[in-house]
C-alpha cells in the first residue's frame, strides 16, 4: 500500500489517478461549500470546468430544479444564483435541488480524476469522515493519491495542511502503508497546526486574500474541523454524500 500527495503546482495526468483511491482537496472554498450544500439537503452537486458548460447543462432542467453556482476571481459569476461562499448554501436555498457548480480551482481538479477507482472531495469540515471513507475503500494493494487543488496553479498552504491531516489519519495503524515524498511533505507541513487549524488563516496567502476581499466569515467556516460527519464522493460526474459506518 502506498500514499502520495500532489501539492497543487503540477497538472494532474491520467496516469496519476488510474485505479487509485483519490481525494481532491479544496479547503478555500469549493470542497467546504459542496459539503455544506449536501448537508443542507441538496440532491447533488454537478461540477463543471467552465461557465459555458454549466449554463449549457442548465437547459436540461426546469429552472426551479437547479441552482447555478460558482465563482471567478473569488466573486459570484454574473447571472448565477450563488457564489462560492458556504454561508450562502442554507437549506432554504438548496434543499431538494441540484447545484450546477463551477469554480476556479476545485472543479477543475475534479475533472482530472477520471479513471480513479473511487474519488472523494474533502476539506477540514469533513476530514475525519473522509479518512473513514478512504480506509473503507482501501485493500491490500491500494494506492491512495491526495490531490491539492491549490490556488491558481500554485501551492495553497491550507490544502497541504489538510492533506497532511488526511495522511496522518489514513496511515494510523497501517504498518505496511508507504508514504511517498509528497505525503511526507504534507505531514511535515501539518505539524505546526496539529493543535488547531484556525491559525492557517493568518499564514495562508489565499486565506488572507479572501479576508481582504470581505470573506472573513467564509475563511472561519472553512477552517472548522469536522462540522460534517459524511464524506463527499465524486461519481458519474456528480458529488453526493457518502456515509461510512463509524467503525470502519
Amino acid at each position: 500500500m502506498r500514499i502520495d500527495v500532489l501539492l497543487g503546482e503540477a497538472p494532474v495526468v491520467p496516469a496519476d489517478v488510474a485505479d487509485r483511491v483519490v481525494v481532491v482537496i479544496d479547503v478555500l472554498r469549493a470542497a467546504t461549500t459542496v459539503a455544506t450544500a449536501l448537508a443542507n439537503g441538496a440532491r447533488a452537486v454537478a461540477p463543471f470546468e467552465t461557465v459555458e458548460d454549466t449554463v449549457r447543462r442548465a437547459r436540461d432542467f426546469a429552472r426551479d430544479e437547479i441552482r447555478l453556482a460558482g465563482e471567478r476571481r473569488m466573486v459570484r459569476i454574473e447571472g448565477f444564483d450563488l457564489g462560492n461562499s458556504p454561508l450562502e448554501y442554507g437549506p432554504e436555498v438548496v434543499n431538494g435541488r441540484i447545484i450546477l457548480y463551477t469554480t476556479t480551482n476545485g472543479t477543475r481538479a475534479l475533472a482530472a480524476t477520471q479513471g480513479a477507482r473511487v474519488c472523494f472531495f474533502a476539506a477540514f469540515v469533513n476530514a475525519t469522515a473522509t479518512v473513514r471513507a478512504v480506509r473503507a475503500a482501501m485493500s491490500e494493494h491500494t494506492e491512495v493519491l491526495i490531490i491539492c487543488s491549490g490556488h491558481e496553479r500554485r501551492l495553497a498552504l491550507e490544502d497541504v495542511v489538510c492533506a497532511g491531516r488526511l495522511v496522518r489519519g489514513i496511515a494510523q495503524g497501517q504498518e505496511h502503508l508507504v508514504r511517498a515524498d509528497g505525503a511526507r511533505v504534507a505531514e511535515l507541513m501539518e505539524r505546526p497546526f496539529v493543535g488547531g487549524i484556525a491559525s492557517v488563516a493568518h499564514e495562508a496567502t489565499h486565506a488572507r486574500s479572501l479576508s481582504d476581499a470581505g470573506f472573513d466569515a467564509d475563511v472561519a467556516a472553512c477552517l472548522t474541523l469536522d462540522r460534517y460527519d459524511t464524506a463527499v464522493r465524486y461519481q458519474d460526474r456528480q458529488l453526493q454524500r457518502h456515509a461510512v459506518a463509524a467503525g470502519r
